[in-house]
């Protein structure tokens, strides 16, 4: 349940049209309601502006309907990550017209994401094989309500790309950089910007790159202060970070206005 129904309730509630009994069974679910195979967490939106996600490796097409359909009971959004089609179209026939699958970014979104989109994450990415991660990371951040600018293909092989889009690096609150080979993009960039970067190392890369481990160990051992890095391939991680970070740079401090974007 998210903070905007509780709020809702506790009004209906304070003006009689919803008595305490009714009250108390539409609440009774939390803080999590156990199915036998999975605790699911309907709590977590009131302590985290954004309910449960499903990992979906490992669970079967029906464990997964039954944990979404409890948690998009509660919530105008849930995601599911790492969705096969297989699943996606069991999903979509168990929740008819309610889901749509973003199948480049394996992202299954159950429910309406924001229609209004605020600040400015832009995400950049190295080659254009680092695309499946960069939409999970994209989609992820744009159903927790932030606006994303993607800056595809701009990798250090051609830095030119990258350099003539500074202006929409430097107008970001925060910049996801995803590479894979050698991982030396989110140092450039970091280099660039007075923001935050968060550096998502991918699989991308010949044997050397030991499936994303040489990009992860370039990326913690950047010389440009203010990267933070996340594990290979994880662009859900890198998406939810960055639009927390967006969420808390655009919310007003007591006394003082919101902060916009350079």
């Amino acid at each position: 349940m998210d903070r905007a129904r509780v709020r809702a309730l506790l009004r209906d509630v304070q003006a009689g049209k919803v008595d305490l009994p009714t009250a108390f069974e539409r609440m009774r679910g939390l803080p999590y309601e156990d199915l036998g195979f999975a605790k699911v967490d309907r709590h977590r939106a009131l302590r985290k502006d954004f309910p449960e996600v499903v990992y979906c490796p490992g669970k079967t097409d029906e464990q997964i309907l039954r944990i979404v359909r409890r948690l998009s009971a509660d919530s105008r959004v849930v995601l599911a990550t790492r969705a096969a089609p297989a699943t996606a179209a069991a999903i979509e026939k168990g929740i008819p017209h309610r889901v749509t699958y973003h199948d480049r970014a394996r992202l299954l979104v159950i429910g309406s994401p924001p229609k209004r989109l605020s600040g400015n994450i832009v995400l950049a990415t190295a080659g254009t094989s680092d695309l499946p991660v960069a939409e999970e990371a994209a989609v992820t951040a744009e159903c927790m309500g932030a606006r994303v600018e993607r800056l595809y293909d701009v990798g250090v092989a051609g830095l030119h790309r990258l350099l003539e889009n500074r202006r929409v690096l430097e107008g970001a609150t925060v910049v996801v950089v995803v590479a894979g080979m050698e991982g030396a993009l989110p140092s450039v960039v970091a280099g660039l910007v007075s923001v935050p970067v968060i550096a998502v190392p991918t699989s991308v890369g010949y044997g050397a790159n030991f499936g994303g481990l040489a990009a992860l160990l370039a990326m913690m051992n950047s010389c440009a202060p203010g990267v933070a890095v996340v594990n290979i391939d994880n662009g859900f991680g890198a998406g939810y970070l960055a639009a927390t970070i967006n969420a808390r740079s655009r919310r007003p401090r007591s006394g003082t206005p919101p902060r916009t974007p350079r």
